[in-house]
Formats: C-alpha cells, structure tokens, sequence
C-alpha cells in the first residue's frame, strides 16, 4: 500500500469521541463466539500477540447462551482446543458439588468413563471459557463493535485497522465513551455475521443458491422434503377470516405467501430463536413472564394448529444438568420466528437491535401464551406448567439468553466454497484444516400458502452427511485477490446447505484454532494468507491435536 492509499484509508476511519484508543497486536480478533475464543488462545501460545474484541460484554456465543446440548455430530473428530474445552466440562461434572439442584446419577447425560461431556450449563461454560482466556496471555476488550476498517483502495490491499465504537453507542454513556482503532498485521473476523469480511469489502453471499449453481440437491426453495417435524400436519387456513384470501393473512405468513420455484435461489435465511435455559425445579424456576405489548394475534396460526387437532408441544427442551434446559424449535409453530430476520445480516446496528427486539417479544409471548392462554389445550397449559425460566441463569437479563441463535448470516465465496457435495464426499478437500460430521441442517426458512389455501412451512432440510467430511483451508480465506491478510473460521466460503452442517459450535472452536495457526504462519513467512505452506501447517495442526482425516 503507497502513502497515499493509505492515508486516504486512515482517513476513512472516522474519529467520532474526544479520544480514540489505540490498540496494537500480531492478530486482531473480532468476535466473542468460541472461534474467536479458539482464536485467541491459540495465537498466544504459539507466541504471537493476540487482542480478542467483542461487541458483547459476556464472550462464548451461543456456547454460553443456551445450546447447552452440542451438535457435535461424530465425536472423534473433535479435537484441540475443542475437545479441550468439552474435557474441562466433564472435569465440571465430576465433582459432585456441581449438583447442586438434581442428583448426578439420575442425569442419563453424564457418563462417568467419558473424557468428555457435551451438555452443560451455560453459566458453567462461561465461567470455563474465561479460565481458558486467564491462562493465555491475551488482550480482551469487550463492548466494541465494528464500524470501519482502513485499507488501500481495492479489497486486494491488506487490511491496516479497524475502529470500533461503544456498544451501546446510542445510549448517553456510549456517545461519551471512546471509539477504538486496532492495528495488527493479521485479522480474523469470528463473527456470526460477517461483519468485519463485510467491511473489508470481500465477496460473501446472503441466502440460498439454487441448487444449479453448485450442482446441488438440496439448495434453493424445497416444498417437497420430505421431512415432518417442522410442518404442519393438518389443514389450517392462513386468512384471516378462514377459507377467505381477501381478508389478508394472518401473522407469520411471508410476503405474498408464494414459496417460489422449486430449487430456486432466494434471499431468504433460515429462521432464528433463543436457546431457552428453562428450569423444572420448582426452587430455581421463574414463571414465563407476559410481554407488555403481547399481542394475541401473533399467535392465531398456532391457536388454529391446535384446533385442527395438532396437539404436538410446540417447543424441544432438551435436558441439562441440574434440573435445566436447551429448549429448541418443535413442530408447525414454535420458538422460530420464521421469515422475521432476512434483513438481519445486512442490516446496520439500529435495524438489528429492532429485529431482535421483535423476535424476543414474540418468543416470550408465545412460552406465555403456552401456558396461560385459554385457547391452548389445557393439556398443553399443564405440560408447560413444570416449566419456567432458570433462576440462576442470564441474572443480569431477565433470565433470557443474552444472544440469539443467528444460525445463519453473510457466508463469504472464496475460491474453494464449501457445497453438499463435500459434506456428502463426493468431492474431498486436501487442505484439510478440520471436520464436520453434523446433518446438513436448515431450518425453515419461510411459511408459504398452498395450491389448496392451506398454510405450510419451507426450507426445513435434515439430510445426514454419512459420516465426517473434511474441510479446506481454502475455504476460511478470501479468494485470490481479495485481503491477504483475514481469515474468516466462522461465516467460511459454503453453500446455504453446506453451511447448514458447518455450522456447529465444536466447528467453530476447531476452526477458529485452525485460523490462527495458519496467521501465525503467515506472519512467520511474511506471505499472504493464501499463500501459507499447507505442508508446514497441517504438520503444526496435527501436533496440537486437531482431526484433519478420518
């Protein structure tokens, strides 16, 4: 970069406080997930300075946030600072005291010959995940989100800086906060949402590719998987006067309620939700509270799925130890806010904070509506009035998950993306940097009329990969071309399918390990990230523990 570019890219990075912070390090991290977590902790014991950001005070994602029962697909492929992290929960366990609300032998979860546990608290996983940052030496500043980088003026130009601000930006105390640069040599966006790829001005997709585009499958709009679980099983009307389209739809119904042709590519995301951490001791447990603007008329789609005689609990509260929960989607219609967040990925921070805003009014009122409203089948009320909101957990948030399940955001296109026919082996990559082994999984994605006047849900794909796949270096790095200095382990280079699968958390924790092994590679050989001795780094991955074959 000449003088010039640069100067012109420092000035784009507005300084809006009195005083800006600077921060200087060999990595920049940008996200709290357990890719940024993995990131972090590798980079500083391979001896090189990493600074953690995130925009959330509480680091771990949705590790910390409720999915407490880890998608981890074939477990002998989960390896490092993965695996590592699941140990140190079964040490958790181990010790009785950690029972302190249900006995341990009751727990079918918790095998005591196990190395490692896969379900777990989300105050225990925060509290081990902070451990693990305690015993590195790394940087960790917290609350501050991205709103530039500096580079040269095309992506092909290495990133400089990025500048955050204040979280909580709009509010009195934000706006007299500092806003913050971070200069480093190598940066590593482990968002949810892409953010600082977005920024760095990469390619990246939002949506589904028809399924022509990679020769897939199962992409693009699919009405006829045939998968039940997610659908509605009897006939409901989506009018609101029944039988009528003139009367307009319900709520819950996307657009124009068409679905789109068969395998088409479209815009659209699958739907997101809270990973709710209920409680059935009754000590620890804290009634669903009534959103002060509840409005029935959001739910009329399952009062009518009720009726029809659907009488499915619409909800899958998985157990945890001590009497909790990870509580996902279940049925026709459930914690999905299906449709409600296609604006999510690209959106600045204002929009995002009202999408959030309205998909936690609608999962609150729809556990309230569960166990309170009159036109629930008292079967259900009762059902649902064991449970409650854990106690103990999320204290200083109502007891609520600090962050939403964003399954799904920017995925960025490299030049190998990551497509079905890799999960399924068809094609094998051999740059392997980790395995995934979950199904290709995608949730609904839009609620559609059919050709008969009744109301069915899209997108829900569960399609096992047959065993684990491997997945290429290539695919967490922008083309050729385009930043040689990020590593993107997070919202990687795959299909909508693809990334259905990918996007598990032990995933996350190997790749973000991967990612940093091959910065602190590429700051040793003063090379491009694209252009990192996979020789040199696969022989490094192997002695720290990570699975590259099977």
């Amino acid at each position: 970069m000449n003088a010039r570019s640069l100067t012109l890219a420092l000035a784009t990075l507005a300084v809006t406080a009195a005083h800006a912070a600077t921060f200087k390090a060999d990595v920049i991290i940008y996200g709290n997930t357990p890719a940024g977590i993995a990131a972090a902790i590798q980079t500083s014991r391979l001896g090189k300075k990493p600074i953690l950001v995130s925009p959330q005070q509480h680091l771990g994602g949705m590790t910390t946030n409720g999915l407490g029962a880890t998608d981890s697909g074939n477990k002998a492929v989960i390896g490092g600072i993965a695996r590592e992290f699941y140990r140190r929960i079964k040490k958790h366990y181990d010790d009785p005291a950690a029972w302190t609300l249900v006995n341990r032998d009751k727990y079918q979860g918790y095998r005591p010959k196990d190395d490692a546990m896969w379900y777990f608290e989300p105050h225990v996983a925060e509290e081990i995940l902070e451990a693990m940052l305690r015993e590195t030496n790394i940087e960790i500043v917290r609350q501050q989100r991205i709103i530039g980088v500096a580079r040269g003026a095309t992506p092909a130009e290495p990133i400089v800086a990025m500048q955050t601000e204040p979280a909580n930006a709009s509010s009195p105390a934000g706006k007299a906060a500092e806003n913050n640069h971070y200069r480093g040599r190598i940066f590593i966006d482990a968002t949810y949402e892409g953010d600082l790829m977005a920024k760095a001005g990469v390619a990246y997709a939002v949506g589904r590719e028809a399924e022509s585009q990679y020769g897939e499958k199962l992409n693009g709009v699919r009405t006829l998987q045939n998968v039940k679980n997610h659908r509605f099983l009897v006939p409901v009307s989506p009018y609101k006067t029944p039988g009528d389209p003139h009367s307009g739809f319900v709520s819950g119904v996307t657009g124009d309620g068409a679905p789109g042709a068969e395998g088409a590519g479209d815009h659209r995301i699958q739907a997101y939700c809270y990973r709710l951490c209920m409680s059935n001791v009754p000590q620890n447990r804290v009634p669903f509270p009534k959103p002060a603007d509840y409005d029935e008329s959001m739910y009329e789609l399952l009062f009518r799925n009720f009726e029809a005689g659907d009488l499915r609990v619409p909800m899958h509260p998985l157990m945890m130890p001590n009497g909790k929960t990870d509580t996902n989607n279940n049925g026709a219609f459930s914690t999905d806010n299906i449709g409600m967040n296609y604006d999510y990925p690209e959106a600045d921070y204002g929009r995002r904070a009202a999408i959030l805003a309205e998909h936690e009014r609608y999962q609150k009122g729809l556990m309230w509506t569960l166990a309170n409203h009159p036109r629930v089948p008292e079967k259900i009320r009762s059902h649902m009035a064991q449970w409650g909101l854990a106690k103990d957990e999320f204290t200083d948030n109502g007891h609520w998950p600090r962050e939403i399940y964003v399954r799904e955001a920017r995925r960025l296109v490299s030049d190998y993306v990551m497509t079905e026919k890799d999960c399924l082996k068809q094609r094998v990559a051999d740059d392997s940097i980790g395995m995934g082994s979950y199904n290709m999984d995608s949730h609904n994605v839009q609620r559609y009329v059919k050709a008969d006047g009744t109301v069915q849900n899209e997108g829900d794909v569960q399609v096992s990969t047959r065993g684990p796949y491997t997945i290429s270096y290539r695919s967490i790095i922008p083309r050729r071309g385009e930043s040689p200095n990020l590593l993107v382990p997070v919202c990687l280079s795959a299909s909508h399918i693809a990334y259905g699968s990918i996007r598990m958390e032990p995933v996350f924790f190997i790749l973000g390990q991967s990612a940093a092994t091959a910065a602190c590679h590429a700051l040793d050989a003063s090379c491009p990230v694209q252009d990192v001795d996979y020789s040199k780094l696969k022989e490094r991955l192997l002695a720290d523990g990570q699975i590259l074959t099977f």
